[in-house]
């Protein structure tokens, strides 16, 4: 036991962490969205930095939390209530930990999943759909600086576009739901996006996606964010082939 102990401790005092030097978010950050299909309202989808930096598995990390509901005609056809959270390392900007609780319709999931980067392992704890009590617990082999799916956007946010021209093609490498991803992000390029918070000029990417039966059209979802230190997301359309949906800035605390 004494060497395992003292193992693990060499494990993790010679793991460097990367150093991710940014000033495009900040503590407090909150930005309200409008989900929308067509004309009609589907759901608002809030995202939130914690105040207060929190420290998970000894590193100083954000907190940084997403929900999404659905409002109105589309909440009478499948209640939707979900929360997605990561503790995103301050330093390295890679995932600590990621919990997800889903609600959709008679569907639902409680999960969290750490990251331990020394290790090069995820370890998902599945838990009770109501009392959240632990079901099980299960390791998975993850790469260098594996991202959860909240952590890899904020790190897109952190990128020098300035140094990519349009087409060129970067990759994010995250785990989500038992599985490594290796995605590659399009840059599509600089356009003009008119908001109702004003007109912008965004910065526009693409996850490049195989060819399936839910998406038409080539880069079929977009990202649009502001062209600026901040990197705010303003818009996502995906197009599908029973029509697009949207989501659109309402609301952002941050300078636009």
């Amino acid at each position: 036991m004494f060497m395992l102990l003292l193992t693990s401790a060499f494990i993790y005092q010679e793991y460097a962490y990367r150093v991710v030097r940014h000033d495009c978010f900040r503590l407090g950050e909150r930005m309200e969205y409008r989900v929308h299909y067509g004309f009609i309202n589907a759901g608002k989808a809030v995202m939130t930095i914690d105040p207060l930096i929190h420290t998970i598995h000894d590193r100083p990390s954000y907190k940084i939390e997403i929900s999404g509901k659905s409002v109105g005609f589309f909440d009478m056809v499948t209640h939707i209530d979900d929360v997605w959270g990561s503790y995103v390392d301050t330093a390295a900007i890679v995932s600590q930990q990621f919990y997800q609780r889903i609600h959709e319709g008679k569907y639902k999931k409680k999960e969290v999943v750490e990251f331990d980067h020394p290790r090069g392992i995820a370890i998902a704890h599945r838990l009770d759909k109501e009392t959240g009590d632990l079901q099980s617990k299960v390791e998975f082999p993850m790469p260098e600086d594996a991202q959860d799916m909240i952590s890899g956007y904020y790190w897109m946010r952190t990128y020098d576009y300035d140094t990519i021209d349009p087409g060129d093609i970067f990759t994010i490498t995250g785990f989500y739901d038992d599985t490594v991803y290796h995605v590659k992000m399009e840059f599509l390029g600089r356009e003009k996006l008119k908001t109702k918070a004003g007109t912008f000029t965004t910065l526009v990417v693409s996850p490049m996606l195989p060819k399936n039966q839910f998406f038409s059209g080539k880069n079929p979802v977009r990202l649009w964010m502001s062209d600026d230190k901040y990197k705010i997301p303003l818009k996502v359309k995906a197009d599908l082939f029973i029509g697009a949906v949207e989501i659109d800035i309402a609301m952002s605390n941050m300078s636009l």
